[in-house]
């Protein structure tokens, strides 16, 4: 039977994340909650495609046209995150996918056609300095033996923020969202990078349903630590994390990735992502202390096969900073402007940065 390959359209959404689910190259920006959202929050167009076999499902590709002032438009799979690429069952299926995008980037007159892909079998460690690389754990069947695991030192820092009268919650259903955003707005705007809406997690967390768990840890009744994770076929990645400065001696941190990771292992996950970092530098080495290692990211574009430049600094919310000289200047500037000017202004810059 032939292969039709035709954009997604609402009504495959059922489908499409069924297919998500049991593929083994498959992560939670794969699922159509990710494309779903970019559309609702920043009207971005989505353009991905889904191909089919009679009835059956035999390839995604998640995409998004971004048209930004004074530029081409551009494709992106995909925007905001670390990962996005095809898949498919074999590679006549990928080909036929590729090639239907690629004209469709032509139908728009786009130039660039970005793909943020891991490389399964990384190289050496040797050959990684200076790499981006995402950090992953494999995760036991329980919490408990999760812990038992852990060194004893990073048991003991888990065990300090608890004596230093830190709790969290976990939240499923959106509650926590405004501790949530107040937390990262503030760390964006002191990075000097424009903030995301707050409609965009709301509308993540509203397409994610279940999939989506938010976590804060406060001191007595002080939010000082959020963070949010994702969720699918066996895989939880934790996009956005973020804590209060002035409280991180009470290590808020190390309570926060803990309370999701085990959220993530008593759901039965298999993998936990820490995201994005350099290689042997600055976040790497605190993900490598949970026992994450790392997997190299293959960024590039698809129109040329040219591989991405990696030039953000170390850092988890820095990852998201955009680059260039003027850089310096535009976040002095950015992280004196009052917080409201912050929050009203950058979820407008925001939406046409696609880090």
């Amino acid at each position: 039977m032939t292969v039709q390959v035709r954009l997604v359209t609402q009504a495959d959404k059922s489908i499409w994340n069924a297919y998500i689910n049991n593929h083994p190259r498959a992560t939670p920006y794969h699922y159509y909650g990710w494309v779903e959202s970019v559309e609702q929050a920043y009207q971005h167009e989505n353009t991905s495609a889904i191909a089919l076999c009679g009835d059956d499902v035999v390839g995604v590709f998640p995409c998004i046209l971004m048209r930004r002032p004074l530029l081409r438009p551009a494709f992106c799979s995909l925007p905001y995150c670390d990962l996005g690429f095809l898949l498919a069952d074999d590679s006549t299926t990928a080909d036929k996918l590729m090639a239907f995008m690629k004209q469709q980037l032509l139908n728009v007159t786009g130039r660039t056609f970005q793909l943020r892909d891991y490389i399964d079998e990384p190289p050496p460690e040797s050959q990684m300095e200076g790499q981006k690389v995402r950090m992953l754990l494999s995760l036991p069947a329980t919490s408990e033996e999760l812990m038992s695991n852990f060194k004893s030192k990073l048991r003991s820092q888990i065990r300090k923020s608890e004596k230093n009268g830190l709790r969290y919650e976990i939240h499923k259903n959106g509650n926590g969202l405004d501790d949530f955003y107040h937390i990262f707005a503030i760390n964006m705007r002191k990075l000097g990078s424009p903030v995301h809406s707050k409609a965009w997690f709301q509308h993540i967390i509203e397409n994610y349903k279940e999939n989506s768990i938010l976590s804060v840890v406060y001191s007595e009744n002080v939010p000082v630590g959020a963070g949010i994770t994702l969720s699918t076929g066996g895989v939880t990645s934790i996009p956005w994390a973020s804590t209060v400065a002035e409280y991180n001696r009470l290590a808020p941190n190390m309570l926060l990735y803990w309370s999701l990771l085990k959220e993530a292992c008593d759901n039965n996950m298999q993998t936990f992502d820490f995201g994005r970092s350099t290689f042997n530098e600055g976040t790497y080495r605190f993900k490598a202390q949970w026992g994450a290692t790392p997997q190299l990211l293959n960024w590039y574009d698809a129109t040329t096969q040219i591989q991405q430049d990696f030039s953000a600094q170390d850092n988890d919310e820095r990852e998201n900073v955009p680059q260039g000289k003027i850089r310096p200047v535009i976040e002095k500037v950015w992280a004196k402007l009052p917080l409201h000017v912050t929050t009203a202004l950058g979820p407008k810059i925001r939406k046409h940065i696609s880090l």
